[in-house]
């Protein structure tokens, strides 16, 4: 029997615990998870892709069955070198919605054998972005219920008003 992988991409520019139970709950349905940190060339990055792998996995270490990694090409792509049969994303609104299906088409006719499967945010998660995240930590405010415990310190060291 094949291994069921799936693909769960994003900037990742921070990892939030939004993005971590997407991550999670996708761990639960799949033999193996690879949340990688593409590279988008119209965004502007806090950091690096190193840094944001690094923090990828030290946010899911405790996940068995999740792989880092990063790319800067098309997802379809790296889902066909992958093996992958399936692409996660996380959906917060219909705004989400409709981007993410406009990608899950493409995706789709760049490699008809990945399918798109989008899961909806919990609840106490709706509201929160990497860019919110950001925008509170510069301003000087408390991140802890925003952020895996294991990289906040890097966020903050990194984005602290000095």
């Amino acid at each position: 029997m094949n291994k069921r992988i799936a693909i769960c991409p994003g900037s990742f520019d921070c990892i939030t615990l939004g993005h971590l139970d997407i991550i999670s709950r996708a761990a639960n349905m799949f033999d193996e998870i690879i949340v990688v940190a593409m590279n988008n060339v119209k965004k502007e990055y806090t950091f690096t892709p190193e840094e944001r792998v690094e923090m990828i996995k030290k946010s899911t270490s405790d996940i068995k069955n999740v792989r880092v990694d990063m790319y800067d090409g098309l997802l379809a792509d790296y889902a066909a070198k992958k093996g992958a049969c399936a692409i996660i994303k996380g959906l917060r609104a219909m705004s989400d919605f409709e981007y993410e299906f406009q990608m899950a088409l493409t995706n789709k006719k760049l490699n008809p054998k990945v399918e798109t499967v989008f899961l909806t945010t919990s609840a106490q998660n709706m509201y929160l972005s990497s860019s919110m995240v950001k925008q509170i930590v510069s301003m000087g405010g408390d991140i802890s219920d925003f952020v895996p415990p294991a990289i906040l310190g890097d966020i903050l060291k990194k984005l602290s008003p000095k």
